[in-house]
């Protein structure tokens, strides 16, 4: 008796994103973009590399689904203030529990860090794809955090005009946390940043804006 041949199941275009972003994350997160070939991606969700194309254009086209698609848009002062936690009522929006929502949420996403501090660490070189986007991105988080209501302390006046140094000690803090946390022995990428909270947002000028 003939086996019955088993239905091929068609994955929504969603679908084959998902599985292309995941599998690209777990191996640009260990090799690095270089290192990360076309074809490894494609084997690895067990298509061809024209298939592979369909979905991404080229190569270039995988990072900005990483990134811009997928690393960007999670965990955001939207998704904060959606949440319902301590500190996310948008009449009182406070920018340090934001960072502690976004440590949380990152804690959870640890291949995604991964990938992010590879590829930040490789962008170095001017012809990497990505070099314009670390560059800028001091200036881009700050614009982008410009356009919330936060928060802070009456002492500190305008947050246009007093948080920009802060903002930039947070991102390269968090930047720092976030590589010791990838190293062994890791650390508790929480409790590792609130030591750090402590000292950016010092008592007791910010006892109420936490």
């Amino acid at each position: 008796m003939v086996a019955a041949k088993q239905k091929r199941v068609r994955k929504s275009p969603e679908e084959r994103r998902n599985e292309i972003a995941q599998a690209a994350v777990r191996l640009v997160g260990e090799k690095g973009y270089y290192g990360t070939s076309l074809k490894d991606v494609a084997e690895a969700v067990g298509m061809s590399q024209p298939g592979l194309l369909h979905y991404i254009g080229n190569k270039e086209g995988l990072l900005s689904m990483l990134i811009t698609d997928s690393y960007d848009t999670y965990g955001t002062p939207d998704d904060f203030m959606a949440s319902g936690l301590p500190g996310s009522d948008p009449d009182r929006l406070l920018f340090p529990s934001y960072l502690r929502y976004l440590v949380r949420y990152n804690a959870q996403r640890r291949e995604m860090v991964r990938l992010y501090m590879n590829l930040e660490s490789e962008a170095f070189s001017p012809e990497h794809p990505l070099y314009e986007y670390f560059e800028n991105r001091p200036e881009a988080v700050w614009d982008h955090y410009c356009r919330y209501p936060w928060a802070i302390p009456s002492q500190l006046g305008l947050w246009e005009e007093s948080m920009k140094p802060v903002v930039r000690l947070c991102i390269e803090a968090m930047d720092g946390v976030q590589l010791r946390w990838m190293r062994q022995p890791p650390v508790d990428l929480y409790d590792e940043w609130l030591k750090f909270e402590a000292l950016i947002f010092p008592s007791p000028l910010w006892d109420n804006y936490r």
